[in-house]
């Protein structure tokens, strides 16, 4: 006989790692979230797989000793090929976090934490972009997401880097003037645009800084600056098309969907990019439902693990109250 034990319940630990930070939750499979953690920038693709995993290492090491969790729910920047996603699960079996590591890309996580049910569309645009869908019938369709290689183009990183491309035209003469110049100076603290130019060329400044100017070129499209508005209007049109094209290869066009909007320069609420995408989609996914991501990611990926270990919608429920306190479960 059992003596009446009742197994204790089982331990998910959810994994949020982003280019900027990295955040865990560690919870019960009944929804109780037992603790939360943050560490550094998530970055695989810059400084190593084995790097990349010890940031999660030092966020869980605040909550619990490590391993012992029945399931790690794992969504992370740089996992954007099968391929990586294996290699990461594959180091994070390796240390110890459990045998049931299950790696997907960040924006699995914002799909399940913004839409209503398992499937719909995601689109982040924070320092890079990416977007996935997934039907109901849970068919994936998802982009490489390399960067300009892969035909990708916008987030903070790709606005800033057209900021200073326009400013530089401006400056010389080759292209049509705009405030962008004078945004690009101050902000860095330059004389010149070329001056800026040539101190990132020799390494005294990172160019990964330049996501920086994307407020600024937000104000300045609001202004009027007719180069810096075309830049918030290619944006725009980034998020729409990457939406659009999920939506076409999953038969979804035509039907109603959520079409989740995530990643800092789309959750600031800009007006001028909202009312753009409010256009954009009115022309290209006419049906879709537009809905802005305002939780932590860090949910999505731990509603994934409760979805693996099969758990109840009341701990679906109890988790998202821990997250959504204003609103009624």
């Amino acid at each position: 006989m059992d003596g009446g034990l009742v197994a204790p319940p089982r331990l998910v630990l959810a994994v949020d790692g982003g280019n900027s930070k990295t955040d865990v939750a560690l919870l019960s499979e009944d929804g109780e979230v037992l603790g939360r953690s943050r560490s550094g920038p998530f970055v695989p693709q810059r400084d190593g797989v084995a790097a990349a995993v010890s940031v999660v290492e030092a966020a869980v090491a605040a909550l619990a000793p490590l391993g012992g969790f029945d399931h790690v729910s794992a969504c992370l920047a740089g996992a954007d090929l099968p391929v990586e996603e294996e290699a990461l699960a594959r180091e994070f079996t390796a240390r110890g976090f459990g045998a049931g590591v299950v790696v997907r890309n960040d924006t699995f996580a914002l799909l399940r934490a913004g839409a209503s049910a398992s499937w719909g569309v995601a689109v982040v645009c924070g320092a890079g972009i990416n977007a996935v869908g997934v039907s109901p019938d849970g068919v994936v369709v998802r982009f490489p997401a390399l960067g300009p290689i892969s035909g990708d183009w916008g987030g903070g990183h790709g606005l800033g880097e057209q900021a200073l491309w326009h400013a530089a035209r401006a400056e010389d003469g080759r292209g049509a003037p705009t405030a962008l110049a004078g945004l690009v100076t101050s902000h860095f603290g330059t004389r010149t645009v070329e001056e800026l130019v040539l101190e990132i060329h020799f390494g005294r400044l990172d160019g990964g800084r330049l996501h920086e100017l994307a407020p600024g070129v937000f104000a300045l499209a609001a202004a009027g600056d007719a180069v810096a508005r075309s830049l918030v209007e290619r944006q725009a049109e980034e998020v729409a098309v990457m939406a659009e094209v999920c939506l076409r290869r999953l038969g979804l066009l035509e039907t109603p969907a959520e079409v989740v909007l995530g990643g800092g320069l789309l959750t600031a609420g800009d007006p001028l990019l909202t009312s753009l995408l409010d256009t954009e989609f009115a022309v290209r996914a006419p049906r879709a439902e537009l809905v802005v991501a305002d939780v932590a990611p860090v949910m999505g990926a731990a509603l994934l693990g409760l979805d693996h270990l099969g758990a109840s919608e009341a701990a679906r429920t109890r988790l998202r109250a821990h997250f959504e306190p204003s609103r009624t479960a």
